[in-house]
């Protein structure tokens, strides 16, 4: 069984740190497995480990509107997150969980078990680590990897401004092939259910098994 971590709102750059230390701290000393909620209360950009932030964001934006660009350790694209996004980390024994080395299958694995708890009409997995309605995403992910352990991290939107990743992210260079050329607002909406189902669903699915 997993510990259960509900962070209240805090500033997205101990949010940012606290994932990268509870990973380390399962890596070096073998400490619980977690699952960790948290939302921030103002909009934040936070970009992969190796991201060149120039060619994902629009720093000059972010600058004016006072918005901060982060680092995190795992890979993928830019996101943008803040109010109406919900954030859910899972930091996974690896040892106690051998079917999560393999990549491409531990996305698949952790996704569909997600996305059944969460049990929205219409929703499937799209691309690598996507849940999508249709073809409209609602939830990504990323992932780091260590000896031991898995940090897999990922956003849902329930009432998320969609207007702030146009105004915010560049249109990324890599795109999964079901986005269809479509830019950032054509292509992403809000889960049809609210913060308190979305946690419930994913405890229930970590946390009770």
């Amino acid at each position: 069984m997993l510990r259960l971590i509900d962070s209240p709102p805090a500033d997205p750059n101990e949010d940012v740190a606290l994932d990268a230390a509870l990973f380390r701290a399962l890596e070096a000393e073998g400490s619980p497995e977690t699952l960790r909620f948290w939302e921030c209360r103002r909009p934040a950009v936070i970009v992969g480990a190796l991201a060149a932030i120039s060619r994902q964001v629009h720093e000059q934006t972010c600058l004016a509107d006072n918005v901060p660009v982060l680092r995190r350790i795992s890979g993928g694209g830019a996101v943008i997150v803040g109010p109406g996004c919900l954030n859910y980390s899972l930091v996974l024994s690896l040892d106690a969980r051998p079917e999560l080395r393999q990549i491409e299958r531990s996305y698949r694995l952790i996704m569909s078990r997600i996305a059944a708890a969460l049990d929205i009409p219409g929703l499937s997995i799209c691309g690598l680590g996507d849940l999508a309605i249709g073809e409209l995403k609602i939830a990504g992910c990323a992932q780091r990897r260590g000896r031991r352990t898995l940090l897999h991290h990922g956003t849902v939107l329930y009432d998320f401004d969609l207007h702030w990743m146009e105004r915010y992210l560049k249109e990324p260079e890599r795109r999964p092939a079901y986005r269809a050329g479509r830019r950032h607002t054509a292509f992403v909406t809000n889960a049809p259910v609210g913060p308190e189902a979305i946690r419930e669903a994913i405890a229930r699915a970590w946390c009770h098994n």
